[in-house]
């Protein structure tokens, strides 16, 4: 019950503030969805992403939902544009509050597809955007001894699956970066810290701007989840940066267990059926924008906006988040019915002595 009670105070007392949040691949996706969920709080929301149509787009909606939007445009790739970024939004909006990484780029193809240069390029801005924009949040919250930094990461941080060599190295090393930084912290018993959100699949823009090799439209593996789902995961996270990772979404639960204690079988599985899976029975358009260079709205002209184009395979909830927000009302909950149960067992057992 303590820590049930606890969660709820800690939540109402940042309701009750107005935050200074970072939020970098705030254009589209997961990043956008998420700006959005702490504009409805009221929070002042940094835009960063490099394009510059669907950061404009982001801005509307953050403002429409109650929020203060600043728009930077930014390369994650390169530090001093994210440290510049980081001192823009500290000297126009305040001491930053919360900052979540969440720009990514990648590559679908097997990996010997994948240029030396295309590899390079992924890395630099999945992994690296996110050292680069943690040390920036760190070096000013740090000194005040007060913050949170939200990694979104993914079940494969985890488990990694053919085609997507590229994004699962990087969120590997986000993963033991996370965890070496977070010792770190708590050596230093700092009042700063830091969380990783493992993501499930979500319907995002990024299948349809993602640089793919495949002969057939790129997809999240099914189940899809929609990203107003894991926005909520981040901002609960923020809330509660004490928990060093939340899984989201009952099929990233089942990977890492799976994973966990039987690797080997799970190799063989996504031998067999990781290839069709990531892809739709639409042949490939030649000319689809990719950002792994540039921004796709950059080509396109088109703000990509929040939501992929798996709508309709992709649920708005996640029983299993919501369990995970609340466990202390679930635990609760159990305990109750576990205690109910063995009094009926127990009064039944007495009746037939």
């Amino acid at each position: 019950m303590g820590y049930w009670w606890a969660e709820l105070v800690r939540v109402e007392e940042v309701e009750g503030v107005t935050q200074v949040v970072v939020v970098t691949g705030a254009s589209g996706g997961i990043g956008r969805a998420s700006a959005i969920a702490f504009a409805r709080r009221g929070a002042k929301v940094a835009l960063l992403a490099r394009g510059e149509e669907g950061l404009e787009g982001a801005a509307r909606e953050v403002e429409a939902a109650g929020g203060t939007a600043l728009t930077i445009p930014v390369d994650v790739a390169e530090y001093e544009q994210v440290e510049a970024a980081a001192q823009r939004v500290e000297d126009e909006l305040g001491p930053i509050d919360v900052w979540a990484n969440v720009a990514f780029t990648s590559v679908f193809a097997p990996f010997t597809q994948i240029e030396p240069t295309e590899f390079k390029r992924a890395t630099e801005v999945t992994y690296l955007g996110y050292v680069y924009g943690t040390r920036a949040a760190l070096d000013r919250m740090k000194p005040r001894d007060r913050g949170s930094i939200v990694q979104v990461g993914s079940a494969l941080a985890y488990r990694g699956i053919p085609l997507q060599s590229a994004y699962c190295g990087a969120k590997h090393a986000i993963q033991g970066f996370h965890d070496s930084l977070r010792c770190e912290l708590l050596h230093d018993k700092s009042n700063v810290h830091v969380t990783m959100v493992q993501m499930p699949a979500v319907n995002t823009p990024q299948f349809s701007w993602v640089l793919s090799k495949l002969p057939k439209h790129p997809q999240p593996v099914p189940p899809i989840f929609q990203p107003e789902v894991a926005a909520d995961a981040v901002v609960f996270a923020a809330d509660h940066p004490q928990r060093r990772e939340y899984w989201v979404g009952t099929p990233t639960v089942a990977t890492l267990i799976a994973n966990k204690f039987a690797a080997g079988l799970l190799d063989r599985y996504l031998a067999r059926t990781g290839y069709k899976s990531q892809q739709t029975d639409s042949v490939s358009d030649p000319d689809q924008a990719a950002n792994l260079w540039h921004p796709a709205d950059q080509k396109e002209g088109t703000d990509y906006g929040t939501h992929g184009v798996f709508d309709d395979r992709s649920t708005p909830h996640s029983y299993q988040l919501w369990a995970s927000q609340h466990r202390g009302l679930v635990t609760t909950a159990l305990a109750t019915c576990t205690a109910a149960a063995t009094a009926v067992l127990t009064a039944r057992h007495s009746r037939n002595r």
